[in-house]
């Protein structure tokens, strides 16, 4: 019988994480996490961490790897362009990773990877046509999924935290600047995006405003992509997911109110929680197995 699970690593901005993922339903059947070595320009540190992870992980010989990292990433080649958390740019980095590891690993990007996963076993299950997934954690990027296969255009797609905002106080600047989870923090002057949630929903009229902001900022944003390629669904993931109806609520509203006759997309809050892209690296492993 074939061995129905396989390894999964997510090389994330402040921690590394590694499961081991039986793919029949997507659990994780163990994990392990370590800090990520950033920044790690030449990516010799974060490959050789990637290796020790994979040493202490029970049946590691006999599964098959897959690591997925964030940034500008063509798979296709092998390549990372630009991973500005990592300090990262033009890096061989599947070749090095297999050359650390001393084996063949699957490798790609760690938002496509993680839109597979919600595909697969996740909230976007059954799901046909475009669906897009929009993790809003340190950074906010989208995939968008076309029957099932990832938009990659050289690395090059979905990189929708980098646009400008285009309207109202926070014109000009970078949307994960403002509305990412740690840029929410930041403007409320606080450790975490869960601690503005908590102000606000006691009332307090600072964590309010940031609140507000962030959602205008994600519905603009999320309003363009549906313009651009009508997704009937997309799955809102990441930290700042974590507040759910406090931030679906609103956004799907604002969303709805920028789309006038056009079609309004569904939004779903991820069902794989920060597991997602590291169970998505698992289906990268099976891919390249």
């Amino acid at each position: 019988m074939i061995d129905p699970r396989a390894i999964g690593i997510d090389v994330g901005g402040t921690s590394i994480k590694a499961v081991i993922a039986d793919l029949r339903d997507g659990r994780a059947l163990h994990e392990e996490r370590v800090p990520t070595p950033a920044p790690d320009p030449d990516g010799r540190r974060v490959c050789a961490a990637v290796a020790e992870l994979l040493r202490g992980l029970p049946d590691a010989d006999d599964l098959a790897v897959g690591v997925v990292v964030p940034g500008v990433v063509d798979e296709g080649h092998g390549r990372t362009i630009h991973s500005v958390n990592l300090g990262w740019r033009e890096l061989p980095l599947a070749a090095m990773l297999q050359e650390s590891a001393g084996r063949p690993v699957g490798f790609g990007h760690d938002v496509r990877a993680g839109a597979l996963a919600e595909l697969r076993w996740g909230a976007a299950v059954g799901e046909t046509g475009v669906v897009a997934f929009v993790p809003i954690g340190t950074g906010i990027a989208a995939a968008i999924l076309v029957d099932g296969r990832p938009v990659v255009a050289d690395g090059w797609a979905g990189e929708v935290g980098q646009a400008l905002v285009g309207s109202g106080p926070h014109t000009g600047e970078r949307v994960e600047a403002v509305a990412s989870a740690a840029g929410t923090a930041r403007r409320a002057a606080e450790k975490d995006a869960r601690r503005v949630v908590e102000r606000m929903v006691a009332g307090d009229a600072v964590a309010r405003q940031v609140w507000d902001e962030t959602v205008a900022v994600l519905a603009e944003m999320i309003a363009n992509l549906s313009i651009v390629v009508a997704p009937r669904t997309i799955v809102v993931g990441g930290g700042l997911a974590l507040a759910g109806d406090a931030l679906l609520e609103p956004l799907a509203t604002a969303v709805g109110s920028r789309l006038g006759a056009l079609r309004v997309p569904e939004l779903r809050l991820a069902a794989l929680g920060d597991r997602a892209a590291a169970l998505g690296a698992a289906l990268l492993a099976e891919d390249r197995a």
